[in-house]
């Protein structure tokens, strides 16, 4: 277990590429087979998703301590009448509406970065795309403005990845940093419910709706946002319901699309021909002005960029589940309460499935079809993510929008690789010069 908790893209790399496509060890009581093949996600994740269940696995046990019983935690029942109420808001036909602030957010980043980008100064850019996809996501979603704590916000995730995300052995080498990390997550918990309950509050303040219906779509304000209808007389969710749904939705909206952004721009830089028919792609089909949602099916190079480093770099690396009843998997009993996990790192990079498996090549996504539950950026089954539209959407466009304006290109000495934390995290951030263009 100590292995996998402190090298786990390693251990599970060596796992594959040792033993095959389903592989079984033991780790911390828990008998755990690796699923490393797209038919065997395909079962756990849809064709038998009934019999595995998130409770009590790696993945609940890291996120309920802060997000409580949301849409990422809960089960059963009550996950089925969360996706309910949370699916209206993240259609196709809604997440279109949300390209204005989509782009004006983005437009307003890049006039804070003016004087860094004449000065040819270093951009914390993972830090800035964290606390601009939080921005847009509060105020598309759930129609709130939180302008100016976009940064404290990004802050308090790093204080809450560094402590769940993070291996303690038995016995703990080091207390003293144990015990700061989990300060640093109790300060993080209070901060971030802070936000959300401020949120709410600020809602119930303006005067929601009594009787939401399903009016979910509107970012001004008015009757139609997420929280709204969620806070509506036709739900009646609780405190502590909202609480855990809000904090949920902003917590895995924003992080995985921030991070997916920053690993697109990190490859885009390493290769420039890439950059190049991205920019040129960008230049003739806007000629200068916004992106909309419009233009998304003109700008499938940026789409292509987007999902190859999803690819390469998904935002969620490991899914678990746990065995309810006996199942056979490639032949092999699976008995009840083992756990059960397919891991996005191993399975898009599976030879078998890919050609040339390491490289940055987009085109790969042009037009290609791939096996059910191969490429799961976004999960499978029918925990598929709610918001999984609105994050390509809002990838693509804040993607065009800053390679209109600017060149990025990873500082000198940086060494970028990436952390399995609760996300795929670059360790050492991404750190950026933002040049004109």
């Amino acid at each position: 277990m100590a292995v996998m908790r402190e090298a786990p893209l390693a251990f599970i790399t060596d796992l594959a590429r040792t033993y095959g496509d389903i592989t079984r060890h033991r780790a911390g009581g828990d008998t755990v087979y690796l699923l490393n093949r797209p038919e065997y996600a395909r079962h756990v994740l849809k064709d038998n998703g009934a019999n595995y269940t998130k409770q009590d696995t790696p993945d609940d046990a890291m996120l309920r301590p802060l997000l409580g019983n949301g849409l990422l935690t809960s089960n059963g029942a009550d996950w089925a009448r969360q996706r309910r109420l949370t699916a209206p808001a993240f259609r196709p036909s809604s997440v279109r509406s949300f390209d204005g602030i989509v782009t004006e957010a983005t437009t307003a980043l890049l006039e804070r970065w003016r004087p860094s980008v004449e000065a040819g100064s270093p951009i914390a850019v993972d830090d800035h795309l964290t606390a601009l996809t939080l921005g847009i996501l509060t105020h598309a979603i759930l129609g709130a403005d939180i302008d100016g704590i976009g940064e404290g916000f990004g802050r308090a995730v790093d204080a809450v990845n560094r402590c769940i995300g993070h291996y303690v052995p038995d016995p703990d080498p080091d207390p003293a940093d144990t015990a700061q990390r989990y300060a640093a997550f109790s300060r993080a918990r209070v901060f971030l419910n802070t936000v959300t309950r401020t949120l709410i509050a600020s809602r119930r303040a303006a005067g929601c709706p009594v009787s939401g219906g399903d009016a979910v779509g509107g970012t001004d304000g008015g009757a139609g946002n997420l929280l709204d209808t969620m806070m509506s007389g036709d739900h009646l969710v609780s405190d502590e319901d909202l609480r855990d749904q809000v904090l949920t939705i902003v917590m895995a909206g924003h992080e995985t699309t921030a991070k997916s952004l920053s690993w697109t721009l990190y490859l885009l830089d390493r290769h420039p021909e890439e950059a190049a028919r991205v920019r040129e792609e960008i230049d003739r089909v806007l000629g200068g002005r916004p992106p909309t949602a419009a233009d998304l099916p003109d700008l499938p190079a940026c789409r292509r960029a987007v999902q190859e480093a999803m690819r390469l770099y998904p935002p969620v690396w490991l899914i678990s589940r746990r065995a309810i009843g006996p199942d056979v998997i490639g032949g092999y009993r699976v008995e009840p309460g083992t756990l059960v996990c397919v891991s996005q790192w191993v399975l898009h990079r599976h030879p078998d499935h890919w050609d040339a498996p390491e490289e940055f090549r987009p085109d790969r996504f042009d037009g290609a079809s791939f096996p059910s539950h191969l490429y799961l950026p976004f999960g499978g089954g029918d925990r598929i993510c709610v918001g999984q539209h609105f994050a390509l959407l809002e990838a693509v466009l804040v993607l065009a929008t800053l390679l209109q304006s600017v060149r990025l290109e990873v500082v000198d000495g940086l060494a970028v690789e990436p952390e399995a934390l609760v996300t795929l995290r670059p360790k050492n951030g991404m750190t950026m010069i933002a040049r004109p263009r």
